[in-house]
């Protein structure tokens, strides 16, 4: 049992549909599997489950528990700053990949 610190400037999301959510209605969350410790109060990167960045988004919760199956999760609540437009989404999307993805997926 222990933390995972999420990069200061990504906020990947697993679930289309939460995405979805958060650029419908301006705020939404996501859950995810393990504690975690986001940057709340920062403004961050949202990427698709593609690793394609597409909005600026400012994390306004981070809530760690165990939830009644017993598993460890993170709800990360934010609420949306903006869309990126297609050069914005396209830089941040290379140096990303350059940075963090695709050294994950090498490693």
């Amino acid at each position: 049992m222990g933390f995972q610190t999420e990069f200061n400037s990504v906020c990947k999301f697993k679930s289309e549909q939460e995405l979805f959510e958060l650029l419908e209605y301006g705020r939404g969350k996501m859950v995810k599997q393990g504690f975690r410790v986001f940057p709340t109060g920062q403004k961050v990167i949202a990427y698709t489950p593609d690793n394609v960045a597409v909005a600026i988004v400012k994390i306004v919760a981070s809530i760690a528990e165990i939830n009644f199956q017993g598993q460890e999760v993170t709800e990360v609540e934010m609420q949306l700053i903006r869309k990126l437009n297609e050069e914005e989404s396209r830089v941040q999307t290379e140096l990303a990949d350059e940075m963090f993805f695709g050294e994950q997926a090498q490693g």
